[in-house]
């Protein structure tokens, strides 16, 4: 599941990326193959945490599996 991170809160990304120029014809973010297309991976601030990225909005990106 992806979602975005706000200072200490998950969103999900159809509240955010609806609005996005860079997102898909449906307003999700373009993941493709484990990557976001749509922004640039960034340093984790959790050492072994999951990847995060930047998307071109200036939120930050991340895949949370179960």
């Amino acid at each position: 599941m992806l979602v975005i991170l706000i200072d200490n809160q998950r969103v999900k990304p159809e509240t955010v990326c609806q609005t996005c120029p860079m997102a898909s014809q449906k307003g999700e973010p373009r993941w493709q193959q484990g990557r976001l297309r749509c922004g640039r991976p960034v340093a984790s601030k959790l050492a072994e945490g999951p990847a995060q990225y930047e998307c071109t909005m200036g939120f930050r990106v991340t895949e949370l599996v179960d």
